[in-house]
């Protein structure tokens, strides 16, 4: 469409918005700059050919610009530099052939252009995210009301970490690992160091951190390696090694070295109770998978319940599936549309640790197809996504092949945006003015994208959320979630409405025969995972989502 308008203001045919359009398109995007500007050469160099062939005296053959007069501003902007009061006669005698060579050499040169493209001096902007330590896993965490509170995965920032009963594990990047036990109060100042105001941990501190130093009770403990248990109160605060070294610096016994079984009161009175009782990271592992095991058994005691709800269209409860090459329709509506795995899908671990089952989609060939065949009145969407990154403009959750009259598309896109959109009618074509490629794009029907704000970023990579999409044609509204929390809320408006929903042949974690009838596709597999999916024929409430987030959520949320 862009290039068409190109060609059009250079051979003078472009109506005043056309050109108004392109003016727009040129200041907008850089793509279409440099698309202008090799036309613009490419007549230029046409028209002094063309001035050599048939001697044409520029005094004499100036052809008045009829678009100048229409508007002198903006086609002194545009074509200031075509100077076709010299070429004009030659360059419309060539134009056709000058219009073939280009598009024929905008094909043959693809490659060329992409390599130009990788040579431009545009600086291409790093992601970027803060932190200093990762809560890595945590057994029965209750955080302080009005505090900062955290899910397993999340990467921690500067601040106080406080919480009231249960174990964290805590990652510093420096390489050192802290157990911390409940209730405790902790302020995170650096990769390097923490300050510990209450509570027990042990500290194992790797040769790759040594010199990792823990602030309390007025002192700094640096451990010169390899573990040590720390216990800050009110009225006393210890320190005992473990295994290893560590150096007191700062108060009473500045300058102090303690080696293994040694220990300090930092502050108060000495007890005989002993730090020996502290959680090892053995035991705070097989203490998490035991509870990730009974949640396990919680989640599918409700999954058996959610699966007699006469809405339920379709219900993948991959969680629990064993390794054949199909996901079972776990829905009243039965094995029919059993969900078939293509190409390769991986069998990867759910959200419920090693005892539950996830199906990987990191690949593009990678999809699960399944097909089905009525009509809706409404549509809710619900799935458990682990999102490892966000590598596509477009990364699929679960899409209708093609994208026709009714049917849904329900995707991320690449800024972290949950996309949910319903085609109204596929026979339109309609001009767009595309927010990704900035600029004017046709596309195939009538169809009407709605967005979340962003529900994740590369700090989140790896982690589990809880999704959903709800289309109401009665509401005349569709709403998003992530983990049960509403993040878009969109009218349907009369244009955009329609109230006969369909699916069809369709996918989860990709995109199938999108055009149809030539075999490319867009790349647009999910990388990650996917343990549980539903389709409801209805318009879930805010509570019945909250109420699905719930009773599906993995350990640490």
């Amino acid at each position: 469409m862009t290039r068409n308008l190109i060609f059009k203001a250079i051979d003078q045919t472009a109506t005043p918005a056309e050109f108004d359009r392109l003016q727009d398109a040129i200041e907008q995007d850089h793509e279409v700059r440099a698309e202008y500007l090799r036309a613009v050469r490419l007549c230029e160099s046409l028209g002094e050919i063309a001035s050599g062939a048939f001697s044409v005296n520029s005094s004499k053959t100036d052809v008045p610009v009829r678009f100048a007069k229409q508007n002198e501003s903006t086609h002194r902007s545009l074509a200031g530099g075509l100077k076709l009061s010299r070429f004009a006669i030659a360059a419309t005698m060539l134009i056709a052939v000058g219009v073939a060579t280009f598009w024929f050499g905008q094909q043959e040169n693809s490659t060329t252009n992409v390599a130009d493209k990788g040579e431009q001096t545009e600086t291409i902007k790093e992601s970027q995210i803060a932190g200093h330590a990762t809560l890595r896993r945590s057994v029965d965490l209750k955080w302080t009301a009005g505090g900062n509170e955290y899910r397993d995965g999340d990467v921690l920032t500067n601040g106080s970490l406080q919480f009231e009963e249960g174990v964290a594990e805590i990652d510093f990047f420096c390489g050192a690992t802290l157990i911390v036990e409940g209730p405790a109060a902790l302020n995170i100042e650096s990769d390097w160091s923490v300050e510990v105001t209450s509570g027990r941990l042990r500290a194992n501190v790797p040769p790759a951190a040594r010199g990792f130093i823990v602030r309390a009770a007025g002192s700094e403990i640096v451990d010169l390696g390899t573990e040590f248990a720390l216990e800050v109160r009110a009225e006393n605060a210890r320190v005992e090694v473990i295994d290893g070294e560590v150096e007191i610096r700062g108060g009473e016994h500045n300058g102090n070295h303690l080696l293994t079984g040694q220990r300090q009161w930092l502050i108060g009175t000495e007890t005989p109770e002993s730090l020996n009782g502290l959680s090892t990271l053995d035991e705070l592992r097989i203490r998490q998978e035991n509870a990730a095991s009974e949640r396990f058994d919680t989640w599918q005691a409700l999954s058996q319940k959610l699966r007699q709800d006469e809405r339920l269209v379709a219900y993948f409860p991959i969680a629990e599936n064993l390794a054949q090459r199909f996901v079972r329709n776990a829905a009243g509506t039965g094995d029919i549309l059993d969900g078939k795995l293509v190409g390769p899908v991986e069998r990867a671990t759910g959200r419920f640790g090693p005892k539950s089952t996830g199906l990987a989609f990191g690949h593009p060939g990678a999809r699960v197809r399944t097909r089905i065949d009525r009509e809706f009145k409404a549509f809710t969407f619900a799935c458990w996504v682990r999102i490892d990154s966000l590598e596509h403009v477009y990364n699929a959750l679960f899409m209708s092949d093609g994208y026709e009259t009714g049917e849904s598309h329900w995707q991320i896109r690449n800024d972290g945006r949950l996309m949910f959109s319903v085609m109204v009618d596929d026979t339109q074509s309609v001009q767009t003015f595309s927010e990704l490629e900035q600029r004017e794009v046709e596309t195939a029907g009538l169809a009407r994208v709605y967005y979340s704000e962003p529900i994740w970023d590369i700090s989140k990579s790896g982690q589990w959320f809880h999704l959903a999409a709800v289309y109401d044609p009665v509401g005349r509204r569709v709403v998003q979630y992530a983990n049960g929390m509403q993040v878009g809320s969109e009218e349907i408006i009369d244009k955009f409405y329609i109230d006969t929903l369909r699916i069809g042949p369709a996918e989860i974690g990709n995109w199938g025969q999108p055009f149809r009838k030539t075999p490319w596709f867009s790349v647009r597999n999910l990388n990650g995972t996917i343990d549980e999916l539903a389709v409801f024929d209805a318009a879930l409430t805010t509570k019945e989502i909250n109420t699905l987030f719930e009773n599906g959520k993995p350990l640490g949320y």
